[in-house]
């Protein structure tokens, strides 16, 4: 029997347990958004929504406040969705988050984004296989992020922009349900 010193067999059990982690954790691959549309369907980034009649303002954190559309049923493009909520930083529209459940309306939305943003690299091992799946859409003005647990059958899409996330994100935790 081989004897090996402390340092190496640490080593090897170091290395398998991060092999074993790494295999946890959901891969994605970013889609370049062809025509980016520096916004949030027609809402561009930057714009005032407390200025807008139709919204309301429903959480304010001093420079982050969050509005709902108001009376009506949230959509993602004509799919409905359980919340659509909108972060400002400073007053300028940021992130907006979309949260859904069942997997028929995944499916609705992965076809409706990719329709908007581009087609998935659907080549093997470019989409995580797993009970967490993350899709990404990297745009010059906008990023695009959706994570669907496929056992609760819940997902979450951020949009976001890309000249205010850095801010946004030591504001607020992006992976909340």
């Amino acid at each position: 029997m081989a004897k090996y010193p402390v340092q190496q067999l640490a080593s090897l059990a170091m290395t398998s347990m991060l092999l074993a982690l790494l295999e946890l954790i959901p891969s994605a691959s970013a889609v370049p958004i062809a025509n980016d549309p520096n916004g949030f369907e027609t809402i561009p980034w930057g714009s005032i929504l407390a200025e807008a009649g139709n919204f309301v303002r429903i959480e304010d954190a001093g420079r982050l406040q969050t509005y709902e559309l108001n009376r009506q049923t949230p959509l993602l493009g004509a799919i409905p969705i359980d919340s659509l909520r909108f972060t400002t930083f400073e007053k300028k529209l940021g992130r907006v988050t979309v949260k859904y459940t069942g997997q028929t309306s995944h499916a609705k939305i992965l076809t409706y984004l990719e329709s908007t943003y581009g087609p998935l690299d659907r080549t093997p091992g470019q989409i995580a296989a797993g009970p967490v799946k993350v899709y990404i859409w990297n745009g010059m003005y906008t990023e695009v992020t959706l994570r669907f647990e496929s056992g609760l059958e819940r997902g979450i899409i951020f949009f976001e922009s890309r000249t205010l996330p850095e801010r946004l994100k030591d504001e607020t935790a992006t992976t909340a349900f």
